[in-house]
């Protein structure tokens, strides 16, 4: 048994895909883990190219876009790891990032979710949400830049003033999609993502069941490269699948406190 699964899900991203794959091989060390690269029914170059220039991943093609979730499950009866680590096809690893989660995990039997800060390329904290989402919360993001106001409460659901000033792992609500490791015994025990969600929020959905069986934390001195190309903000089909998913978040946890 591997200590180690890791699912990436890919859709049209050949060149960020590639980049990937090749930053976790150069460095991630002393660690036995396998990689599973879920294609969405690319219409470039994705799957001939990953097959190509790295044969030892375990490739997956679905006929058609599954969706984010959905194409994760795939794996969920394939996986033989203690671990598993969810990745965007836009991160790119610098560090031995991914060893230093494992090695969190290791040591903090109570924790069942871990995630590293996520920087942009030039260097700059992402502050991505980290309490439970809320209409508020969402609709705050994409009005931030018109006021101050929506950026106090953006700030709120980042927990920006804590991730600011930390320097040792902390307790977090919502568990970042773009990367995240689980404990596998608890994500096949959960039945991986909701389906549900075809994209958007089934992180923060599988973060809150999986709070059930133990802590999420945030590891402020491990470090990740984030393209986040932040489709919802630019995009009005993306926006719109983005309010679909919050209504079916705000209705399902609507009577847990």
């Amino acid at each position: 048994m591997n200590k180690l699964s890791i699912c990436i899900v890919t859709r049209n991203n050949q060149e960020e895909i590639l980049t990937l794959l090749y930053s976790i091989y150069k460095f991630t060390s002393d660690l036995d883990f396998e990689v599973f690269v879920v294609d969405n029914n690319s219409t470039d170059e994705t799957v001939k190219r990953v097959s190509e220039r790295f044969p030892m991943v375990n490739l997956i093609v679905a006929e058609c876009n599954l969706g984010f979730g959905k194409a994760h499950n795939l794996v969920l009866n394939k996986i033989k790891s203690e671990y598993h680590l969810i990745l965007n096809p836009d991160i790119i690893i610098k560090t031995n990032v991914i060893k230093e989660l494992v090695n969190y995990l290791e040591i903090d039997n109570k924790a069942v979710m871990v995630t590293p800060k996520i920087i942009s390329p030039n260097g700059n904290n992402q502050f991505l949400p980290k309490k439970n989402p809320k209409f508020k919360y969402v609709v705050a993001g994409k009005l931030e830049k018109f006021s101050k106001y929506f950026s106090h409460i953006r700030n709120e659901y980042t927990m920006l003033k804590q991730e600011s000033k930390a320097i040792s792992p902390f307790g977090i609500e919502f568990c970042t999609g773009c990367f995240m490791m689980i404990r596998s015994e608890i994500f096949k025990k959960l039945n991986g993502f909701d389906e549900r969600f075809f994209m958007y929020l089934e992180d923060a959905d599988l973060s809150r069941r999986a709070r059930k069986y133990g802590k999420i934390m945030f590891l402020p001195e491990s470090t990740a490269v984030h393209a986040w190309h932040r489709e919802s903000a630019k995009s009005l089909k993306f926006f719109l699948i983005h309010l679909i998913s919050l209504v079916k978040y705000l209705l399902k946890w609507k009577n847990d406190k």
